[in-house]
């Protein structure tokens, strides 16, 4: 594709945004599922930090990051209750 034909693409729609207005609620509820997965990760990698000297691991990965992040203090607590008593050690 011709450079000039995607610049101009990418004005164009630019310009549609600007005159008929970005949908904000939707980029608004992304945004802050986005920090909740960001604040899931950081409460997992102090868990690890901290929990290593007890042998606690939690893999931190999309779904773990979720269940922190938009569940908070409990889903991190089921995390560990599920690591400690579901899944075996070896």
């Amino acid at each position: 594709m011709e450079p000039i034909l995607v610049i101009s693409i990418f004005i164009f729609i630019i310009v549609l945004l600007l005159l008929v207005g970005a949908p904000i609620k939707p980029l608004r509820i992304i945004g802050q599922g986005f920090i909740k997965l960001l604040i899931g990760a950081l409460f997992l990698f102090f868990l690890n930090a901290f929990g290593a000297s007890l042998g606690l691991h939690i893999p931190i990965n999309f779904i773990t990051s979720a269940i922190s992040g938009f569940l908070g203090i409990p889903g991190l607590t089921a995390l560990i209750i599920i690591q400690l008593f579901v899944i075996p050690s070896v």
